[in-house]
């Protein structure tokens, strides 16, 4: 189990740094299927974890000079906005919701992808 979680958080962790985009899904997904949460407290990690990795991009980033600060502070609060409406919502309606929102977002993703690859061949 243990040796499950470390190799969880390290393909985690290097997925986000590479690439970003359904972290917060994979860490869901970790959260419930590795720790035994339900999607409505894997849901809440994930929040956690995702806003820490996301601090220290911007911490490294902003080092760098490389950080619009005026869109980020737009984006920081259209996130929250958005935050507290979800929670809201998956503590009111249950971990039955947090799951079909979850699977909707991954096939909508899968489904992009797949349609951004057909565009490009």
């Amino acid at each position: 189990m243990v040796l499950a979680l470390v190799l969880a958080g390290i393909g985690i962790a290097l997925y986000d740094g590479l690439i970003g985009p359904g972290t917060g899904t994979f860490l869901v997904l970790a959260f419930t299927a590795l720790v035994g949460a339900d999607f409505v407290h894997g849901s809440a990690m994930a929040k956690v974890v995702n806003a820490g990795t996301n601090l220290g991009a911007l911490v490294v980033f902003a080092a760098t000079g490389h950080v619009w600060w005026l869109l980020g502070a737009g984006m920081a609060v259209c996130n929250i906005a958005g935050a507290a409406l979800g929670a809201r919502m998956a503590l009111r309606r249950g971990a039955g919701f947090v799951r079909v929102v979850l699977l909707v977002v991954v096939l909508a993703l899968v489904g992009k992808l797949g349609y951004d690859q057909w565009l490009a061949g």
